[in-house]
């Protein structure tokens, strides 16, 4: 194999470790858009329980029994 060759190789593999980088990067990217997402739903969600138990938002309601008893 010539110098030429190999070097024709390597720019070949170098090319594909490129591609592979930028497609990692594009969906680590899209994990962290994801992630960031779900950490405001929960946040919301935190946010509407302590609302929830700060207005005793049924509290009363869920020791009665059922009405069929």
């Amino acid at each position: 194999m010539s110098t030429e060759d190999r070097f024709i190789d390597i720019e070949i593999k170098l090319a594909h470790q490129e591609h592979t980088v930028e497609s990692l990067n594009q969906r680590v990217y899209e994990q962290q858009q994801q992630i960031d997402k779900l950490e405001q739903m929960v946040a919301a969600l935190v946010q509407h329980v302590r609302n929830q138990a700060e207005t005793g938002g049924g509290g009363a309601a869920a020791h009665e029994p059922p009405p069929h008893y």
